[in-house]
C-alpha cells in the first residue's frame, strides 16, 4: 500500500517542527531574492503594498509537508526554487500527483479563495526556498486589492488548467509520457538537469508500480535520454524527451506563460 506523497527515506517534517536554520530570514548572502519567483515578480512590481516586508525567507528541504489535506495552512508560499507536489490521497493510502508547482507559481491558494483549506496534500520534492506570508495578510491584501487580485486570479486559471490536463493525461496517455511530462516539469523548476528523486517516488506520483517506472526509465536511459542512478536521474536528451512526451506538456506550459506574462 503506498501511503503519502513523500521521499521514502524523509522524515516528514510539519511546518512548527522545522530545524533551527531551516527557518532563519537571509541566512547568508546567497540566499534569493522574492523576484526569484515570476508571480511574486509581478505581484511586487505591480503592487507592493504590505507584501514586501511581511515577507519571509524559508528554505524547503525534500520531504517537507507544507500542508496537510483538511489542515491549518497559516501561510502562503512562493518557491524561488525546488519543486512541490500537491497530491490528493484516497481511503486505501494511495496517493496521485495533480499539479506541481515551483519558482512560476504560489503554494496555497485555497486560502485566498476563501475555502481555507483543501484535501490537497503539498509535499516538497526537490529542495529549494520560498518566501511565504502569512495567510491574513494575503487574504486581506486580495480583497482590497484589484490588481493583486487580477494576478491571483491568473494564477488560479492557470493552476486550473494544469489539473484538468492531469486528469486528462492519467486518463487517456501512456506511462511512459507521464514520465516524461513529469520529468520535464521538474527540469522546468531546476536550475540543472540532474533530478534527485526514487523511481518509488515517481510510481507514488503517477500512480502506478514501482516496476513500472523502473522498466520504462530503463527504456529510455537505454535509449540514451536519461541516466538513472541510485535515487538520481539526469536528463541527457531534453528534445528527445520533448518529441516522445504528450500534448499536456505544451498545453499546460502555454497556459502559464499567457496568463502570467501580462
Amino acid at each position: 500500500m503506498r501511503g503519502a506523497l513523500v521521499l521514502p527515506s524523509s522524515r516528514r517534517l510539519e511546518i512548527a517542527g522545522i530545524p533551527p536554520g531551516y527557518n532563519a530570514r537571509r541566512p547568508h548572502v546567497d540566499w534569493p531574492e522574492p523576484e526569484g519567483n515570476q508571480l511574486l515578480a509581478r505581484i511586487i512590481e505591480a503592487y507592493r503594498g504590505e507584501i514586501l516586508p511581511a515577507l519571509e525567507g524559508v528554505a524547503l528541504p525534500p520531504g517537507l509537508v507544507l500542508f496537510e489535506p483538511g489542515g491549518p495552512r497559516p501561510y502562503v508560499y512562493f518557491p524561488t526554487s525546488g519543486v512541490v507536489a500537491m497530491s490528493n490521497d484516497l481511503d486505501n493510502g494511495v496517493s496521485t500527483e495533480i499539479a506541481l508547482k515551483g519558482n512560476e507559481s504560489l503554494v496555497g491558494s485555497s486560502v485566498y479563495m476563501g475555502g481555507g483549506t483543501s484535501p490537497n496534500r503539498a509535499t516538497v520534492i526537490a529542495a529549494g526556498y520560498a518566501y511565504r506570508i502569512r495567510t491574513a495578510v494575503l487574504a486581506t491584501e486580495f480583497a482590497r486589492n484589484p490588481v493583486l487580485k487580477r494576478l491571483m486570479l491568473r494564477f488560479t486559471q492557470a493552476l486550473i488548467t494544469q489539473v484538468a490536463q492531469t486528469a486528462v493525461c492519467i486518463r487517456h496517455h501512456t506511462t511512459e509520457q507521464r514520465l516524461c511530462r513529469l520529468l520535464l516539469q521538474i527540469l522546468d523548476r531546476s536550475t540543472s538537469n540532474k533530478i534527485v528523486i526514487t523511481h518509488e517516488l515517481i510510481a507514488n506520483m503517477l500512480g502506478v508500480r514501482r516496476e513500472s517506472i523502473t522498466g520504462i526509465a530503463g527504456r529510455l536511459q537505454a535509449d540514451g535520454l536519461i541516466d538513472c542512478q541510485r535515487g538520481h536521474i539526469t536528463v541527457l536528451e531534453r528534445s528527445q524527451l520533448e518529441q516522445r512526451v504528450c500534448e499536456c506538456y505544451a498545453v499546460v506550459k502555454g497556459e502559464y506563460a499567457r496568463l502570467l506574462s501580462h
